[in-house]
């Protein structure tokens, strides 16, 4: 197992790629193919520090907006 997840991490793909299939993640519409693609293709590291930005950029733009709205 542990040689399939070092395999999974020497992946070459752009971080643009990655953020791409993240930020279609967090819409949630996304073809089968599309996923199965991405499945194959992304670096597993570059998927979580992108899903974490993305989350973080989320919360942020959240209370900056609840911010000016209750202000």
């Amino acid at each position: 197992m542990t040689e399939d997840l070092k395999q999974a991490v020497k992946r070459k793909p752009s971080f643009l790629a990655t953020v791409r299939a993240v930020l279609w993640s967090f819409i949630g519409i996304r073809k089968k193919s599309g996923y199965e693609q991405d499945a194959e293709q992304l670096n597993p590291l570059h998927v979580i520090i992108a899903g974490v930005l993305g989350a973080v950029i989320f919360i942020v733009t959240l209370l900056f907006i609840v911010s000016r709205v209750v202000a």
